[in-house]
């Protein structure tokens, strides 16, 4: 029954989490002939990972205003409560809201989070927001995105990350960034270990100073490396649905999310762009317990390591906490 279990998401793409259906419906209205990133069955298609930051970015340019994003908010909020979720951090990208415009930022901001604490009413799901530059885009437009990130910094955006292709520059390259983001009051995450290989999380933990390595699970091919996780605390935010989709590992038992978490590394579950992926988190559950024989007890165990992990403010966890532990009665 872990489908009903309370759940804490803490890697999720905002538009990648937009429904395909959501994302043909926005495109029928403006006109816009998207129609080669989806299959016959209407799903997203692509290839392979590379391939598929391409479909991201097409499927993200039918989001052209701040109401778009208000939209995709409540749907994606809407589908993550149906799966159990009570609190989740989303990435944003001010890349995609504005041009990395502070004052249009601003704008497509304040529609996110209209519509996130209009869904937390309704709902009871709460959102908080990481802002991302995007790898492959460069330093250079990565520092304006960080700026965009330090003045907006607040009750709903509470961290600083980064995404994209992880073959594209090195984490140091984007220390001006990190280093804005973390004088700004904002916690640090960074994708690293998917594509990468054990040394981009080695990269981005110590050149960067991050607390979690989003995905991070090629640090098992290096075991002093997960040795150094597992002492320091810091968290992978795994998502293995995504991983096993994309070809990282051909199924599920061979995932090394389990390996990792009984060497003692801090590991959380998240759907990363779960229409890509034809995942929820409701079914990572399913899946992980499928093939690890995880019980109830594992994955409440995993929920509170998550809220714990978030980057929220102290009574935003206080609340998530009691929500997890009504749920333990």
């Amino acid at each position: 029954m872990t489908e009903v279990l309370p759940k804490v998401e803490l890697h999720l793409h905002l538009e990648g989490a937009a429904p395909a259906a959501f994302i043909r419906q926005l495109a029928h209205e403006k006109r816009m002939d998207i129609s080669g990133i989806f299959d016959a069955h209407g799903n997203y298609a692509y290839r392979d990972f590379w391939h598929f930051l391409e479909v991201y970015e097409v499927a993200t340019a039918t989001l052209t205003r701040p109401e778009d994003y208000a939209r995709l908010t409540r749907a994606v909020l809407e589908a993550s409560a149906a799966s159990g979720v009570v609190y989740s951090e989303t990435f944003l990208s001010p890349d995609f809201c504005g041009g990395r415009d502070l004052g249009a930022w601003r704008e497509y901001l304040a529609a996110i989070a209209e519509s996130a604490a209009a869904a937390e009413r309704d709902l009871g799901i709460t959102l908080c927001g990481i802002v991302t530059p995007i790898r492959h885009f460069g330093p250079e437009k990565a520092r304006e995105t960080a700026l965009c990130a330090a003045e907006t910094a607040g009750d709903f955006i509470v961290g600083f990350g980064l995404a994209g292709d992880e073959k594209k520059w090195q984490p140091i390259d984007f220390k001006w960034s990190f280093d804005l983001a973390r004088e700004a009051g904002l916690h640090l995450t960074c994708h690293a270990g998917e594509w990468g290989g054990p040394e981009s999380v080695r990269a981005a933990w110590r050149d960067l100073g991050v607390a979690r390595i989003g995905h991070g699970v090629r640090a098992v091919e290096d075991a002093p490396l997960v040795d150094e996780l597992a002492e320091a605390g810091v968290v992978l935010e795994c998502c293995p649905g995504s991983n096993i989709a994309l070809g990282l590992y051909p199924n599920w038992p061979a995932h090394p999310i389990a390996r990792l978490r009984e060497k003692g590394v801090r590991v959380t579950i998240s759907t990363d762009d779960p229409p890509f992926f034809h995942t929820t988190m409701a079914r990572e559950y399913a899946r992980l317990a499928e093939a690890f024989g995880w019980d109830e007890a594992i994955f409440r165990s995993i929920a509170r390591t998550s809220a714990e992990a978030a980057f929220c403010a102290p009574s935003t966890r206080e609340k998530i906490m009691k929500k997890l532990e009504k749920a333990d009665v």
